[in-house]
């Protein structure tokens, strides 16, 4: 991998003081070492394939590493860049492969038509934007709650809540595409300024007041990466929680169950949203809620970001770190382990059946918690 003189000037930074590895949750049990991959970064030094990278395709792009440099060395942006050169010389993995194939013709990388993206709204009446109509609130749902049949959870809970709140919304039905999010972050960098284009461009048809996405992923991208967007944008958890504070969403059933939050990494770490998610939960009726003691700026990451949704090939040690959250959540007697992201959502819940803890916890989504108790 060529790196300019801009990009080692910035690596330069870097005083080798172990703190990017010493934080990094992957590197508890692989062989990703980042102030290596700082290193050999600043030396100019890169993949002969995909897999001679330092184990940098083992990077949840969780921003652990970025978030406590004290020199404001970016080795996750160090990582995205190596493995966009992987893929430069078409080194990467088939089931990466697939997964940009299938959002360059389908707008999603789960390898489903377009035509199918609205399916799981067929019987709730949920409203589409006509073309040119203005959409007050956008409902952009993100392609694993609309395609992912567990995900699917998400969606319809938040369907059900806005109608409980009164809240006049419209989505964008088989016109939504992918963020481009995991894109990016898999090394895509030509189809993550497609889907950018594509995406303004179908905003632009539409005077869209606020975008409210069901994924804390598609939110840190429209937010953060996007440049100037002419809406504000929100995660859904920011919504309810104002919707509560202003009295306009209200539960009338009970949930009566010992629950335990996950704090994901894009809702987080990169965007600071620890207090929404807990006022919504703290707000239904039932609910016994209790810190785990990884939680907020400390909490474990799940390893289901950065693309590693479509990554098989792990140098792996020791168990994954969703199963030491579910135990973690068990240990605490949790009936409930909430998280508010999708990634999560699936990852915790294969960790559930890994690590030997069916029939003693539950994952469940925010929204779904929420909607139990209408």
């Amino acid at each position: 991998m060529r790196v300019s003189m801009a990009e080692k000037y910035e690596l330069m930074g870097c005083i080798q003081c172990g703190r990017c590895t010493a934080g990094c949750p992957v590197s508890l049990r692989t062989h990703l070492n980042v102030r290596r991959v700082v290193y050999d970064g600043m030396r100019g030094v890169g993949p002969k394939d995909a897999k001679a990278l330092p184990s940098a395709w083992n990077c949840t792009t969780c921003s652990n590493c970025t978030e406590r440099c004290p020199k404001g060395v970016k080795p996750m942006e160090l990582v995205i860049g190596l493995r966009s050169a992987a893929i430069e010389k078409g080194r990467i993995e088939p089931t990466i492969r697939d997964a940009l194939e299938s959002t360059l013709k389908h707008g999603n990388p789960w390898g489903r038509g377009r035509e199918k993206r609205t399916e799981w709204a067929e019987e709730l009446g949920v409203p589409v934007a006509a073309e040119g109509e203005a959409i007050p609130l956008l409902f952009y749902v993100g392609c694993t709650p609309a395609y992912d049949p567990e995900a699917q959870s998400v969606a319809t809970a938040l369907v059900a809540l806005f109608k409980a709140a009164g809240v006049e919304y419209s989505t964008l039905g088989t016109s939504e595409s992918c963020c481009g999010n995991d894109i990016r972050r898999m090394g895509e960098e030509g189809l993550f300024e497609m889907l950018v284009d594509g995406n303004k461009e179908e905003f632009g048809g539409h005077e869209i007041g606020t975008i409210v996405t069901g994924s804390p992923h598609c939110m840190n991208t429209f937010k953060n990466e996007y440049g100037e967007m002419p809406s504000e944008v929100l995660h859904y958890s920011q919504l309810l929680a104002s919707l509560i504070e202003e009295g306009k969403l209200t539960f009338k059933g009970k949930v009566e169950k010992k629950v335990t939050f996950h704090d994901a990494c894009f809702l987080g770490k990169h965007n600071g949203i620890y207090d929404e998610p807990r006022t919504v939960l703290e707000a239904i009726p039932g609910v016994e809620f209790e810190e785990m003691d990884r939680s907020r700026e400390r909490a474990l990451c799940c390893e289901g970001g950065g693309g590693r949704m479509w990554v098989e090939a792990v140098e792996e040690r020791g168990e994954r770190l969703a199963e030491t959250r579910v135990k973690d959540a068990v240990a605490l007697g949790a009936d409930y382990l909430v998280t508010a992201c999708p990634f999560c959502l699936l990852t915790l819940q294969d960790a559930v059946k890994t690590s030997g803890n069916e029939g003693k916890i539950e994952i469940i989504d925010l929204a779904a918690l929420a909607a139990m108790a209408l």
